[in-house]
């Protein structure tokens, strides 16, 4: 018999507290676990999750409807394989380092319980690299999915467990909720057993996680501008902007939403967008567009569809091999709708005269829903590279490549992931990929260097600093 409203609340908070309790259990087991047999059960993970990339990609495509198959097989090669490579080697038990000549030791110990917060756009992808980063640092995991993406995230999950559990880990290591609603995630993120909380979705799910009163690690929209300058490759950058904007229909944070372009190379820039199934919207078609994408806030409707449906919809007649469809816009902000994040095939176009202006427009895209994200710079002048870089508020700035799989370390050196942190102006507490390393707490283990009395226990006075520096093993003699 199907649940009730009220009913399917009530389970909901409950299943959320007897996974924390399950999950208690399982913590105690995995704060015993060495280096070694902690990576025998992540590679086991990162294994079977790269075995199922294209089951678990058709399942969240039928599911979701957003995207495409095919994207999300490299979205689940990203978090098994790529990221899996990136934290093999990594030290994540006992003592992982020893600085100032063996003076200070560093040694790690988990956090505790994460409470994982999935979203529909990348759910099987996102399920798998928060598995694999928490068991990584020795936590215990309970995600919650989006309803809108159920089944999939379960599945995923269940894949990670089962690779843990016969690997050696503890049942319950991995768990998820197979009724998530909104009380259940907040009893989830608030309950006493939580100890961390990764968040992943829009801007209202990451404030809850930060509202919780417990640790959060958050990662809501990236307004993405992407800077064409006239010392730019053309031809790449706009190739580059349009696999990103394309790639799974759009649906990641850091996929390019706006192209910002040098003056002197404007008509170069269009021809190669038109040549690449580019339709630059007219006066009219713009404001059909708005209204369907924007009817009050971001249509659902339209996340992760392609271009062709989403000019249909808005009763917009386009060519059979169109893949973005393009307003040039005036300004940024609530009067310019599609200014904001899209998480679709849909980019906005602005004309500068320099760079300074790119600049400056490129920080108000930022400020407009993608402060601390990222930016794409397309340009072979380092000068123009290095103020970019210097004046931005992003955390990520991608130099000639494609922002929205060259910040998640497809197409760039660092480090694979599905959570990257906007910083404090972005809301978080971090500006890194979220990686194992996140996930704990770090003991330093401090030695003399500097002491105050003698083997003999005599007080020091007048020794040079070179003299009053000793070993350990002479403190010990």
């Amino acid at each position: 018999m199907a649940l009730t409203h009220f009913e399917r609340d009530l389970y909901s908070i409950q299943e959320a507290r007897t996974s924390l309790a399950n999950a208690k259990l399982a913590q105690a087991q995995l704060n015993h676990l060495t280096q070694t047999e902690i990576d025998a059960i992540v590679d086991a993970m990162a294994a079977a999750g790269y075995a199922a990339r294209e089951s678990l990609a058709k399942l969240a495509i039928a599911e979701t409807g957003f995207g495409n198959w095919q994207d999300k097989v490299t979205k689940n090669i990203v978090s098994t394989q790529r990221f899996h490579n990136h934290i093999r080697t990594m030290k994540t038990c006992g003592i992982i380092n020893k600085l100032h000549d063996g003076k200070v030791w560093e040694v790690a110990s988990p956090m505790g319980i994460v409470a994982a917060i999935v979203p529909s756009t990348n759910p099987t992808a996102t399920m798998m690299y928060k598995a694999i980063i928490a068991i990584k640092s020795r936590n215990a995991i309970v995600a919650s999915p989006h309803p809108r993406a159920v089944q999939c995230t379960l599945e995923a999950a269940r894949i990670m467990q089962a690779a843990a559990r016969n690997a050696g880990a503890p049942e319950h290591a991995i768990q998820c909720l197979t009724t998530p609603t909104r009380q259940g995630t907040t009893e989830l993120m608030q309950h006493e057993l939580t100890s961390v909380i990764l968040a992943t979705g829009g801007g209202r799910i990451v404030k809850a996680a930060y509202s919780s009163g417990k640790p959060a690690y958050g990662v809501g929209a990236g307004n993405v501008p992407a800077y064409i300058d006239r010392s730019a490759n053309v031809a790449k950058a706009v190739a580059d902007i349009f696999f990103g904007k394309t790639f799974d229909n759009g649906t990641l944070c850091s996929s390019e939403q706006a192209i910002v372009c040098d003056a002197p190379v404007k008509l170069k820039v269009m021809a190669e967008c038109r040549k690449r199934g580019g339709y630059f919207l007219n006066a009219e078609e713009q404001r059909r567009l708005e209204q369907v994408m924007f009817p009050n806030g971001l249509n659902p409707a339209i996340i992760g569809k392609s271009a062709l449906e989403i000019a249909q919809l808005a009763n917009i007649l386009v060519l059979a091999d169109t893949r973005i469809l393009i307003a040039e816009l005036d300004g940024v902000g609530k009067s310019y709708p599609l200014s904001a994040e899209k998480l679709s095939p849909v980019l906005a176009f602005y004309t500068v005269n320099d760079w300074e202006m790119g600049c400056d427009r490129c920080t108000e895209i930022l400020n407009f829903g993608g402060m601390g994200h990222s930016v794409a710079v397309h340009s072979q002048n380092e000068q123009v590279i290095q103020e970019f870089a210097f004046r931005k508020p992003a955390h990520r700035i991608l130099i000639n490549t494609v922002s929205a799989v060259g910040a998640v370390g497809y197409t760039t050196a660092l480090a694979p992931a599905l959570s990257l942190g906007a910083g404090t102006i972005g809301g978080s507490i971090t500006t890194d990929n979220i990686t194992p390393m996140h996930l704990l707490n770090i003991k330093r283990i401090g030695f003399e260097v500097n002491p105050v009395n003698d083997v003999n226990g005599d007080r020091i006075e007048e020794l040079t600093p070179k003299q009053r520096h000793y070993s350990v093993n002479e403190l010990t003699a």
